[in-house]
């Protein structure tokens, strides 16, 4: 078959996506006796449309995926959608214009899942598109019943092992999404702000200034510290200070924690402020004022200022201070505050019914958990190891929200028990249904719990859910732990952290054997993408522009785990590649179509030079892969595909294939031979980084041949020719080939044109010189060529002269 002159990868791209779906070359055999390849696949959040970060880190982990698949294995690659959280509901919200927690939570719930299954089907179809090779029959969502029932049953095992409690705390609370948030969903942002310098009179006669960037908080002071070595305030100890607006009096205390150099040197304790307050509630058996309201207004306790937002308020207070002479100075300053990631809001500490996990005492076992993971890189670990020192609060895992998985329990009206449901009932939503019996006082009055829990206390199961999905299997128990879980950085603490948590309840055994961890997609400056800043690039474009080979081909010019500018040239060079590996398939199967694959019975010299580069390359690119250095990979095939089999070997062969009654069959015949070994094996390297035109390429010709329906199912290319000698003589050949084309170049002649004489020296033989002079006097065009032999003590490998 010939092929068209030009590729026109939007067309081959959606045909063999349809191909390899229809076919299902990507289906998971469960039947199958081959190795098991797991890999706990990352759902992606169906709250908007796939971005760059998704093309650049799911095509990565492909790359992985695609190379263990033509090693033989039994790939178990699911597919799920995360439309379980926050970022779901908010998406919805603003689509169908309403708020969730201002309808009935059974009408806002019903409303979501009828969205999702409408924008599901396209938001999927971006994955398939750039090509990954997920079996996506294998599917699951983080809100259908078969998670629910999974999520639920982790619940009920976690909390009938004492691990988990629930506590009125006061907690992290994100005002505007009206719910409590975990530690890992907090992040810092730089504020500008003002430090306020506040005159407290004092029951010693003289004020005490103390400095904050939160004085609406101050209907809420509970105490004011000072460090017992600050000479400043020694004699303020144990006095007290009045509350300005207030006839309250508050205990000034010595306290280590204060740090004397920042602001006045004494803190004002406000319920709450930051965690430090709550800490220090408990250690000076303080009772706490609260003053917020979970939408981020003040109570009837602030006074005067009720009513008002916390922002608002600030400023109020600070004016009433003004007018009672209470401030001293005002700073403008900027500084780090807690906000909640996913809307940016400046969060609160509220006291509030939460649900927990208790797994402080466990830091210890999780950091060995973590080493028993080989880290890909390996310098990742150190992230989840620095996460894990520094986590000071038990898991947070309830939701104050409508949409999400229903914790399984009912509290008890006459005695308070906590009665959580029977593994039979699951899925179960308290809301709707009742426990099975009586609680254990006899009463048959239940109030339903009405919190969900965190979308993380489900996602950190996704090893259970997919795998789960074949439990009636033989296979089920050989799926765990799984071979592989593929993730961005900036989620180790979400993400990964809590699966390795739940599987250390769950199964006693680390969840996974290898963790791949990508970087991010930047923009061409190197910064990260966000809408605010409109430098934003959309996927879809680029794919309509150019193709998913080439945007695939950009994303492995990254280490894992490093990040990556989105430069269009580097776009522009995998349309090159495809261009070029297009052109000179076409030149092969063109001089193919005779040959039967047979084996030569003796091999050119040069033939055996490029099978011997070829086996060291296949090789090397091999060991890249199960390294997950595929960007190793890329470098060397790429290289070796434009330098020797392009520039040189295509060039060395044409004489003996257009001329073969001047050269002799048999040279033809090692000509085609190792044209379709060396192209097919280039063809099968570059199958999992360019998945689409190595399928186009792999049918319009080496399917008759092979017949194994698609490349991808194809085994990797294991070649062992490695010949030093051949290299060594071939190496030669290039580089008189290579001085040939520079001389012609410099005297403005066609490489067609011919030279009158090559006066070569070399360390190689005589016969070896012979066994390439025609292969060298055909490419350089030269008349004449004559070869010295160099002694092995000379300085020079080769010395080359042309006459022309």
């Amino acid at each position: 078959m010939e092929l068209p002159k030009h590729y026109n990868p939007q067309e081959s791209e959606v045909k063999w996506m349809q191909y390899w779906e229809k076919e299902k070359i990507y289906k998971f055999d469960p039947e199958s006796k081959a190795e098991i390849y797991s890999v706990d696949t990352p759902p992606p959040t169906v709250s908007g449309k796939m971005h760059l970060g998704h093309t650049f880190s799911y095509s990565q982990q492909d790359f992985v995926v695609r190379f263990q698949r033509m090693l033989g294995k039994n790939v178990f690659y699911p597919f799920g959608t995360d439309d379980n959280g926050l970022a779901t509901e908010r998406m919805i919200e603003k689509m169908k214009n309403v708020n969730g927690q201002f309808m009935k939570r059974k009408e806002f719930v019903e409303l979501c899942l009828k969205t999702l299954e409408e924008i599901r089907p396209d938001f999927v179809y971006d994955w398939k598109r750039i090509g990954i090779s997920a079996d996506f029959n294998i599917f699951y969502t983080t809100i259908d019943a078969h998670s629910q029932k999974v999520s639920q049953k982790s619940f009920i095992d976690l909390y009938k092992i004492g691990r988990i409690y629930k506590k009125r705390a006061p907690f992290v609370w994100c005002p505007e999404c009206q719910t409590a948030i975990a530690q890992v969903e907090m992040k810092d942002s730089e504020r500008d702000s003002n430090l306020v310098y506040m005159k407290f009179d004092t029951s010693l006669g003289k004020q005490i200034t103390i400095a904050t960037t939160r004085p609406e908080l101050l209907p809420a002071c509970v105490a004011i510290h000072v460090h017992p070595d600050d000479k400043r305030y020694k004699k303020f100890i144990g006095a007290k200070a009045k509350i300005p607006f207030s006839d309250r009096e508050v205990k000034i205390n010595a306290n280590k924690d204060v740090d004397m150099e920042f602001g006045s040197g004494a803190v004002y304790h406000c319920t709450y402020g930051d965690m430090d307050d709550v800490k220090w509630i408990e250690e000076f058996k303080i009772k706490p004022i609260e003053i917020i309201n979970k939408n981020g207004t003040l109570n009837e306790k602030a006074g005067k200022f009720s009513g008002m937002h916390v922002k608002k308020a600030r400023k109020e207070v600070i004016e009433s201070l003004k007018e009672e002479n209470k401030i001293e100075k005002i700073e403008p300053i900027k500084h780090v505050v807690n906000v909640h990631e996913r809307c940016e809001t400046d969060i609160e500490i509220l006291n509030t019914d939460q649900w927990f996990i208790r797994y402080l005492d466990l830091k210890g076992d999780f950091i060995k958990y973590g080493r028993r993971i080989k880290w890909r890189p390996e310098h990742m670990r150190a992230r989840y190891e620095n996460w894990i020192d520094g986590l000071k609060w038990d898991w947070n895992i309830s939701r104050q929200r409508h949409f999400g998985v229903p914790i399984p329990a009912w509290h008890c009206k006459k005695c308070n028990e906590i009665i959580v449901a029977d593994e039979m009932q699951l899925p179960v939503d308290p809301l709707a249904d009742k426990p099975k019996g009586k609680c254990k006082c006899g009463s048959n009055d239940f109030e339903p719990e009405k919190d969900v829990l965190d979308t993380w206390a489900t996602s950190s199961l996704t090893p259970d859910i997919a795998v789960g999905l074949f439990k009636d299997k033989s296979i089920f128990k050989k799926l765990l732990p799984m071979s592989l879980r593929p993730q961005a950085h900036d989620i180790i603490t979400f993400w990964l952290f809590n699966t390795i948590v739940k599987s250390y309840f769950h199964h006693q055994n680390i969840p996974w054997k290898d963790v791949m961890i990508s970087g991010w997609a930047l923009d061409p400056h190197g910064k990260k993408m966000s809408k605010s800043k409109g430098n934003v690039v959309d996927p879809r474009e680029t794919l309509k522009k150019y193709s998913a080979d080439a945007i695939r081909f950009w994303a492995a010019g990254s280490k894992l785990g490093d990040d990556l500018p989105f430069q269009e040239k580097d776009i522009v060079t995998g349309i090159k590649f495809t261009t070029k590996i297009w052109n000179a398939s076409k030149f092969a199967f063109m001089h193919l179509q005779d040959y039967k694959l047979q084996k030569p019975k003796k091999l050119e010299t040069m033939d055996l030079w490029l099978l011997s580069k070829l086996s060291r390359l296949i090789k090397d690119s091999t060991e890249f892969f199960n390294s997950y250095e595929y960007s190793h990979t890329k470098l060397e095939v790429d290289k070796f595909f434009w330098q020797n089999f392009c520039d040189n070997y295509l060039e060395i062969v044409k004489d003996r294939i257009y001329n073969p009654n001047k050269r002799g069959k048999e040279a033809r015949v090692s000509a085609q031979y190792t044209l379709y070994n060396s192209l097919f094996a280039i063809i099968k390297l570059m199958a999992p980084i360019t998945p689409f035109i190595t399928e186009e390429l792999y049918h319009s010709f080496f399917k008759q041949h092979e017949k194994i329906k698609s490349v991808h199912l194809t085994k990797w290319p294991d070649l062992d020719i490695i010949n030093n000698k051949a290299e060594n003589i071939g190496d030669f050949f290039v580089y008189v080939l290579q001085h040939a084309r520079r001389v012609k170049a410099e005297k403005n002649m066609s490489m067609k044109d011919s030279i009158k004489k090559i006066i070569v020296k070399g360390k190689i033989t005589k016969a070896d010189f012979e066994s390439i002079k025609d292969d060298l006097i055909a490419t350089t065009k030269a008349e004449e060529i004559i070869f010295e032999q160099l002694n092995k003590d000379s300085i020079a490998d080769y010395e080359v002269v042309v006459e022309d």
